[in-house]
C-alpha cells in the first residue's frame, strides 16, 4: 500500500520517516518530495509498506501526530480513474501533493 504523508518539516530525513513508519511494519521504501528547492513551499512523503493491516495501523497512529514540529497529514494514496490518462505521477494529487 502507497501512503501518502503531508505537511512535512523541511529538515525532515527518509531515515526519520522511516523510523516513525517502522513502528506499525515493515516499511518497503521512503520517498521525499520537496516542492521547490528553498524548500518555502514545504515536501511531503510516499511510504510504502506491503501489509495493508500494518499500513492502516500506520496511517491511523500517525495520522494528525506531531514530527519535527510539524502535524503530519497520513493516507492512503487511492489512483483515480483517470490517472494513467493524465500521464501517472504521483496517482491521485495534485501539484502540491494534496488530494
Amino acid at each position: 500500500m502507497n501512503i501518502y504523508v503531508g505537511n512535512l518539516s523541511g529538515e525532515i530525513t527518509e531515515g526519520d520517516l522511516q523510523k516513525a513508519f517502522e513502528v506499525f511494519g515493515r516499511v518497503t521504501s521512503v520517498k521525499i518530495i520537496k516542492e521547490d528547492k528553498n524548500e518555502v513551499h514545504g515536501c511531503y512523503g510516499i511510504i510504502e509498506m506491503q501489509d495493508t493491516s500494518e499500513a492502516q495501523a500506520s496511517i491511523e497512529g500517525l495520522n494528525e501526530k506531531e514530527l519535527k514540529s510539524r502535524k503530519l497529514k497520513v493516507n492512503e494514496i487511492r489512483s483515480s480513474p483517470d490517472a494513467g490518462r493524465r500521464g501517472g505521477g504521483k496517482a491521485g494529487l495534485n501539484r502540491c501533493g494534496h488530494f
